[in-house]
C-alpha cells in the first residue's frame, strides 16, 4: 500500500483511536481537572513520547518480539497492571484522605517545579510504555500502511511522528477544556469524588490489562 494514498485512512484510524478510553485519557482528565492545563503538559508529552518510542520499536521488530514472547509479553502486562494498580490507590488514598477534612475553595494544585515537572513526565512515558496493548496495537495497526518494500523504520517513524502530532494537539485540547471547569472540579467534595472515580477507573484498567490475554 502507497503510503500517501493511505494517510487519510491513517489520520482518521488515529482520530478515531485517540478518542476511545483508556489509561491516557483518564490520566490526563485527572491531571487537568486538579492542576490545570499547565499541570496536564507534562502528562500529555510523557504519554506521547512512550507511544512514539512503542513506534520506533515497532519499526525495529521489537514490538513484534515483545507480542510474540509470551515470558516478554507476560513481565509486560504484569508491570503495565502494576503502575495501573499503584495510581489507582494513590487516588483512592487521596480521597480517602480527605474525607471529612474541610478544604477551603483550591487554586490550581503548584505545577511549577522541575521535580514536580519531571514527576509527571516520566509518570507519562512509564505508563505509556508499560503498556502491553501498545505493543500488540503497533504491530496489528502499522503494517497497514507501512509498505513492506519501503524503507520501513524510516515510515514507521514518520507515520509515529504524524500519530504524536495528532495525538498531542488533541489531548491538549481535552485538557484545556477539562481545566476551563477546574474551579469546579477542585471544589472540595467534588475533588474527592474525582479521586475516587479516577482511582476506581485506573484500578479496573489495571485490572483488565492483568486479566487480559
Amino acid at each position: 500500500m502507497d503510503v500517501l494514498t493511505s494517510l487519510g485512512a491513517f489520520v482518521l484510524a488515529v482520530l478515531l483511536i485517540s478518542a476511545s478510553p483508556g489509561p491516557a485519557m483518564a490520566l490526563i482528565f485527572r491531571r487537568a481537572a486538579l492542576r490545570g492545563l499547565r499541570g496536564a503538559v507534562p502528562t500529555v508529552l510523557g504519554l506521547e513520547l512512550g507511544l512514539y518510542l512503542w513506534a520506533l520499536f515497532a519499526g525495529i521488530g521489537f514490538a513484534a518480539l515483545v507480542a510474540a514472547s509470551e515470558v516478554a509479553y507476560l513481565v509486560l502486562r504484569v508491570v503495565g497492571a502494576a503502575v495501573l494498580l499503584v495510581l489507582g490507590f494513590r487516588a483512592l488514598r487521596t480521597a480517602w484522605r480527605d474525607r471529612g477534612t474541610p478544604v477551603p475553595e483550591a487554586a490550581p494544585e503548584p505545577v511549577a517545579g522541575r521535580r514536580r515537572w519531571w514527576g509527571a513526565f516520566v509518570e507519562g512515558v512509564v505508563v505509556q510504555l508499560a503498556n502491553p496493548k501498545a505493543a500488540v496495537f503497533m504491530i496489528a495497526f502499522y503494517p497497514q500502511f507501512v509498505p513492506a518494500e519501503g524503507p520501513v523504520f524510516a515510515t514507521t517513524a514518520l507515520l509515529g511522528l504524524l500519530q504524536i502530532t495528532i495525538e498531542t494537539a488533541l489531548y491538549l485540547a481535552l485538557a484545556a477544556g477539562v481545566a476551563r471547569a477546574g474551579a469546579w472540579f477542585r471544589r472540595p467534595w467534588i475533588r474527592r469524588r474525582l479521586e475516587a472515580v479516577s482511582g476506581t477507573v485506573l484500578i479496573g484498567l489495571g485490572l483488565r490489562v492483568a486479566a487480559s490475554p
